[in-house]
């Protein structure tokens, strides 16, 4: 049964480190500059989004022994961009993407406790894991945490720093003139924590931030990372664009929460998403398959073609058929975040019929198998498509990731986010200062 009057959730990515921007296009400007993030971040509170998403890479990609330069890469910092953002909103939540496996429990909370308060209230964090240890190499620790192991160790260091934020009870600061206390006595509590992962002790030097934790966001979708999300999250960052798919995700994901006492909205499932309008169904598709060639060059189509075989196809031509050569089972030539994990045999002899079937170029075939556009259509049929996935649980709402930067969200917040305020399934105005308060979510009390 569908739930009248289901309230649509909004947030958008800023795009990079991968080739979702077509950077190429005139109209695309800097990935560092500041004006950038700033335009879209409040191209997004302009429209009400819920929060603002920060990927990130921690080592570039490497094709063949040689930096993978096709795509966006070399993009500050997450949490310091975020930071700087807060000056220059007032109501948009500011989500970073910060690793488990490579940092520490003590200094992320802090970090993101800072944001909090800088933000009065705003911080989210996106927490994920690395496996290899390619990407280890630029760490101390190296790659010395085995895969099996890496939500093991989110999930401590969740605990941990939520552990920090605890030590301080929510009315610690008094600052009270008259009675010459600014900390009340047993304001500020001892932490110890002796775990598998993780073993720290000591006091947490940032009070307790306006929302008493930042909302937890995480992304995985193997079954480990759908418990974890059960369990722990209060947002997913979901790559299920499609409507059954999408049920069936959602309605794995909320069957798993009452194990942990948590209600079905205590967690909201937000699939990242594109788009393409036009006036007509047929001119949202012409610029649907435009951007989609944008996105995928000539050299892109190759360089994923040699990722997923494992080969160096550098005398394959990209408008020629696919080329009739066995996968190697190996190492592979690309590292990074765009490194195949699979199985190379599967997936070639699946996209060799595919092939086949339409009679697909290189190319056509890479165009076809890594497909972006969602929502394509009229502002009117996107936003009737958008209410469609909310209102039969495919989602809570939806992270747009546009193909520009920074001007790529313009048309949805013009065009199609006033068609769902008409409906009446997404705010007029934000109703409260916090994150927490834009995705309805209570305050998080400590434990």
């Amino acid at each position: 049964m569908t739930k009248p009057g289901k309230q649509v959730h909004l947030a958008a990515h800023f795009p990079g480190v991968n080739n979702t921007t077509v950077w190429s296009d005139p109209r695309s400007e800097s990935q560092i500059d500041f004006g950038s993030f700033v335009r879209l971040a409040q191209t997004a509170e302009r429209g009400k989004f819920d929060f603002f998403f920060l990927a990130e890479g921690l080592r570039l990609r490497e094709l063949k022994g040689r930096i993978h330069d096709l795509d966006v890469m070399g993009r500050p910092e997450s949490l310091t961009v975020l930071s700087a953002l807060a000056a220059v909103t007032e109501r948009l939540g500011l989500a970073a993407t910060v690793n488990s496996t490579f940092n520490e429990p003590y200094e992320v909370a802090r970090r993101l406790a800072s944001l909090d308060h800088l933000s009065g209230g705003r911080a989210a964090w996106n927490v994920v894991t690395s496996f290899d240890a390619f990407t280890g190499e630029n760490f101390r620790r190296g790659g010395y945490l085995d895969e099996a192991d890496r939500y093991t160790r989110a999930a401590e260091f969740l605990q941990t720093a939520r552990e920090l934020w605890d030590s301080w009870r929510p009315d610690a600061v008094t600052a009270d003139p008259a009675r010459g206390e600014f900390v009340r006595p047993g304001g500020i509590g001892a932490f110890r924590h002796d775990g598998r992962h993780i073993s720290i002790s000591g006091r947490f030097n940032v009070p307790r931030g306006p929302q008493g934790r930042p909302v937890i966001i995480q992304a995985g979708d193997s079954d480990e990372g759908r418990e974890f999300a059960a369990s722990d999250a209060d947002v997913i960052f979901s790559r299920h664009g499609r409507l059954e798919e999408g049920r069936a995700f959602y309605k794995d994901v909320k069957a798993r929460m009452a194990k942990y006492g948590r209600r079905p909205e205590d967690l909201k499932i937000l699939p990242a998403v594109t788009y393409a309008l036009g006036d007509t169904e047929e001119e949202a598709a012409e610029h649907a398959a435009e951007i989609r060639r944008a996105q995928v060059s000539p050299q892109t189509a190759l360089a994923f073609l040699e990722g997923v075989w494992g080969r160096d196809f550098s005398d394959v031509d990209p408008d020629g058929p696919l080329p009739d050569l066995e996968p190697d089972l190996g190492e592979g030539v690309s590292k990074g975040r765009a490194q195949f994990r699979g199985d190379r045999s599967a997936t070639v002899e699946k996209w060799r019929a595919l092939a086949r079937e339409k009679n697909l170029t290189v190319r056509e075939l890479v165009i076809e198998v890594t497909g972006r556009q969602t929502f394509v259509g009229t502002p009117r049929t996107v936003a009737d498509r958008i209410e469609e996935f909310v209102r039969t649980d495919a989602a809570d709402g939806f992270i747009f990731v546009p193909h520009l930067t920074p001007g790529g969200l313009d048309d949805l917040v013009d065009k199609v986010v006033p068609l769902l305020q008409e409906k009446g399934v997404f705010r007029a105005d934000y109703t409260g200062p916090t994150l927490r308060d834009h995705l309805g979510l209570t305050k998080e009390q400590a434990a």
